[in-house]
């Protein structure tokens, strides 16, 4: 490990649309990187200017943090590699397939003293931060719904839509907004889901949509909508939280502080389309900003390891819904 003065060594695993982002955010706080992918991305190295390692192993003995940003049903196994070294791990959501191994993940870290950290990016967004905020203070009262919305053109790579693989609109997308839930509203005791069009052994093509219901423990009811649409359609989210004494909403459509600006190009890559826009409040910068410092500090980052086990835990429900013909299924 380097010394506390030292720049943070840090290795991403997998260099998909994701990765620039990542990439930049960590050179932002002076990190040395090296990045390792079975496709050897030497574009996306060149770049950055960083290095490719010959394989997972190679680059998680070479730093002291481990970014996971391959395939979901990868994490698990690439995750424990690295904890079994001693290496904090920053990994993309879902944290994986299931929350059986989301928990294995998090209790190996804990085994080993190491901190994991679940990118659930969307906490990281300014103005989803500031309705957080002012929910916490009671500025609209005691939650009574929550709506969101989430949907853009869908990913090109082909696991994304075989759920068997890990793949899966609500998995992967509206993870996003599941998680924005339980952020707002708290535990959730049930969920509802439908998919249109379901899955067939698993598979599905877009495009596709979904509404994800959710009932919380307060009594509290969120409903998700959200949808990988056709080639070329608008990336967009919306939010709106209703109290007993007022209502709070975003719609990315509209700003707000949350203009497009030009960030890191993953144009090349062949995901990238689905992917929100960089934006100026550069949500990805702080949360690695925010991972970086609860690790020097030791202090809580804004989202656990608790909190991205539960977000698959409901995204598990969801699933057993959508098989259940839409019927609520207990978390």
């Amino acid at each position: 490990m380097t010394g506390r003065d030292a720049p943070l060594r840090v290795g991403l695993i997998g260099a998909g649309g994701i990765a620039a982002s990542h990439l930049d955010a960590w050179q932002a706080l002076g990190a040395e990187c090296v990045i390792s992918s079975r496709t050897r991305p030497a574009a996306l190295a060149a770049q950055f200017d960083v290095g490719i390692a010959d394989d997972a192993d190679a680059l998680i003995e070479r730093v002291d943090i481990v970014g996971i940003l391959a395939p979901t049903p990868t994490h698990p196994d690439l995750a424990l590699r690295a904890i079994a070294r001693k290496r904090h791990v920053v990994c993309e959501k879902p944290l994986a397939v299931s929350a059986v191994e989301a928990r294995r993940i998090a209790d190996a870290a804990d085994a080993a003293g190491v901190r994991l950290f679940p990118a659930h990016v969307v906490r990281y967004f300014a103005a989803y931060r500031r309705i957080q905020q002012q929910v916490a203070a009671g500025a609209i009262g005691a939650l009574q719904s929550l709506r969101l919305s989430r949907s853009g053109a869908g990913p090109a790579t082909a696991w994304f839509y075989d759920e068997g693989a890990g793949g899966g609109l609500i998995r992967d997308l509206l993870i996003h907004d599941i998680d924005q839930a339980l952020w707002l509203a708290g535990p959730v005791t049930s969920v509802a889901a439908r998919q249109d069009p379901q899955s067939v052994d698993g598979r599905f093509s877009p495009p596709v949509s979904a509404i994800v219901e959710l009932t919380h423990a307060n009594g509290a009811t969120t409903r998700i909508d959200g949808g990988w649409l056709g080639a070329g359609t608008p990336f967009r989210t919306t939010i709106e939280v209703s109290g007993t004494e007022g209502t709070l909403a975003h719609d990315s459509a509209a700003g707000g502080g949350e203009t497009a600006v030009a960030g890191p190009d993953p144009s090349a890559e062949p995901d990238a389309g689905y992917l929100p826009p960089q934006t100026e409040d550069h949500p990805y910068r702080t949360q690695i900003a925010d991972f970086a410092e609860a690790i020097r500090t030791g202090r809580p980052a804004r989202v656990t390891p608790a909190d991205g086990i539960t977000a698959v835990a409901v995204v598990d429900a969801a699933y057993a819904s959508i098989a259940a013909g839409g019927a609520a299924v207990p978390v």
